[in-house]
């Protein structure tokens, strides 16, 4: 690790700004800004209980996960036609993109909106829509990954994927989020194993608001390929050390960890920790929308409030991003390729 002290200066969130980056924890409907969510809300004659976009985004103020949840899934009931999620899912692109994204892998909720009547058959094609136009127009490579709610019950999760199936061509991979208080990874070991017969990429919610150990239950009972959030896993050396030792990523969101209380603010986030540890530490945006910044601001956000990171650091959680990737081998070299070329450009070495 860098041992700079000074702040980070201007030329070095410069370079982290425009670099190539993969974001690998992002909701889709966690991308649904107040404009927006008023917008289509008036499309549809939905009344919504703020009286105009400046009410909404002021009551993003939460105590825990919980609370941000219930305004989450509230959120979604505006979100009713095809073009609905193509607006969004453009949106989201567009925006990712502008912050050097090339690669994002992107979590959507669908039992949020089939439990409302919104079926696959609306969503699916649009969002395979907005993700080839990404390709086409933004040299934005995405991929879905369909995400089970896991405060609801493991039976309507197995249900989620096997209506899934006609749209498989559209997605990528199976996820875990919602509460984690009183729901552990075991609680899904079925749809996981499902999953891997399906050949399906395996990523879970863990140690964000649950302990550490639900870390490893969720590499134990679920195989997972990836943890998302995973700082509580510095509470366990144990599951540190495992978690090093095996590379496995973490997703990690900073923004996202102190607006949710995991960390009371962005110098108390212990991110530098995980990266002293060895860990495979990668920077996120989660739900962008509630959470106060895209991809490019959780970097910010994060290297201001810890001066002692300097260049290496941000290199190594660039590069981690696009290696944590599930894109083929062969595109996350030529990414690199890229990273490296521009790193060099901006006067940074590459860490030895």
């Amino acid at each position: 690790m860098s041992t700079i002290t000074e702040a980070p200066d201007a030329a070095l969130l410069a370079a982290v700004r425009t670099a190539p980056k993969a974001e690998l924890h992002l909701h889709l409907e966690g991308t649904l800004e107040p404009e927006m969510a008023f917008a289509l809300a008036q499309r549809h004659g939905v009344a919504l209980r703020w009286p105009d976009a400046q009410a909404l985004r002021a009551a993003y103020a939460f105590d825990d996960l919980q609370a941000f949840l219930d305004l989450y899934y509230a959120g979604c009931d505006v979100l009713r036609s095809a073009d609905d999620f193509f607006e969004l899912a453009w949106a989201y692109c567009r925006r990712a993109a502008a912050d050097g994204v090339v690669r994002a892998e992107v979590f959507i909720d669908p039992q949020s909106h089939t439990a409302r009547g919104v079926d696959f058959a609306v969503f699916m094609p649009a969002l395979a829509r907005a993700a080839q136009r990404a390709r086409d127009e933004l040299d934005l490579s995405v991929d879905y990954i369909v995400c089970a709610l896991r405060h609801l019950s493991e039976d309507d999760a197995l249900a989620m994927l096997e209506a899934s199936r006609p749209w498989a061509e559209h997605y990528i991979g199976v996820g875990l989020d919602s509460s984690e208080r009183g729901h552990p990874p075991g609680k899904f070991t079925r749809l996981f194993a499902r999953a891997g017969e399906l050949g399906l990429r395996r990523v879970a919610h863990a140690g964000e608001e649950g302990p550490a150990a639900y870390v490893a239950e969720a590499l134990d009972a679920l195989g997972v390929e990836r943890i998302d959030h995973g700082v509580r896993a510095l509470d366990d050396a144990a599951v540190l050390e495992r978690l090093a030792r095996e590379r496995v990523p973490l997703t990690v969101c900073p923004l996202s960890n102190v607006r949710l209380r995991v960390y009371p603010d962005m110098a108390a986030h212990r991110l530098p920790e995980l990266l002293r540890a060895g860990i495979v530490a990668t920077v996120h945006s989660d739900d962008p929308a509630y959470f106060g910044g895209y991809v490019n601001d959780n970097y910010t956000a994060l290297f201001e409030a810890h001066p002692q990171l300097g260049a290496d650091d941000a290199y190594r959680l660039l590069r981690n991003g696009l290696q944590a990737s599930f894109a083929p081998t062969a595109q996350v070299e030529r990414w690199i390729a890229r990273l490296d070329a521009h790193w060099r450009r901006c006067g940074y070495a590459l860490p030895a």
